[in-house]
């Protein structure tokens, strides 16, 4: 058996994180591989049934809401890609579970929420990683590297589906967050 891998590909949005994940999964196929991919139900853009990223790239997916629906469909294959895990109730300790049976697990996701929180769900996933990417976008404000994705519209709620219309990348100095005190939100 070949050593499992639990790679995490995460950073804002825009910065490519699911085009790294389907390359990952596009290559597993060409080795003949099992792979099986997952997607949040509730991101319905672009397409439902498919992991889409914001260059058109599509690849197949199983549409789920939780980590145990991962669990249920994944154990017959070598290589389980996942993406947006921060919207998947359950999703690290599925991930996790697979990758301890051997799988090799790619996951795509941000990691923080427009207001500086990190999800659950990759917090928990991270430290379990084999390999982690962090990959940043172009900040629309400074045109630097960007690592921290900000909502464009008052939005009530940590998790809000949406792209381009709701959200943009930005650089820590262009940041809404960037001048609070540690602790503070």
């Amino acid at each position: 058996m070949s050593q499992p891998k639990l790679i995490v590909f995460t950073g804002p949005m825009f910065g490519s994180k699911t085009t790294k994940m389907l390359t990952v999964l596009e290559r597993a196929s060409y080795q003949n591989k099992r792979v099986i991919a997952f997607k949040p139900k509730m991101d319905e853009r672009y397409a439902k049934g498919e992991i889409v990223t914001h260059a058109g790239l599509r690849f197949e997916a199983n549409i789920v809401q939780t980590g145990s629906e991962i669990l249920d469909a994944a154990h017959d294959y070598d290589v389980i890609g996942v993406d947006e895990s921060f919207m998947i109730e359950g999703s690290a300790n599925a991930l996790i579970d697979l990758y301890r049976r051997g799988k090799t697990v790619a996951v795509s996701s941000i990691q923080l929420s427009a207001s500086g929180n990190p999800f659950d769900e990759v917090k928990d996933l991270l430290p379990w990683a084999t390999h982690v990417e962090v990959c940043p976008a172009v900040c629309v404000v400074s045109g630097d590297d960007a690592y921290y994705t900000v909502r464009k519209s008052k939005g009530f709620s940590e998790i809000e589906v949406g792209g381009a219309e709701t959200y943009e990348p930005r650089a820590w100095s262009c940041t809404p967050f960037a001048n609070l005190e540690f602790g503070e939100n």
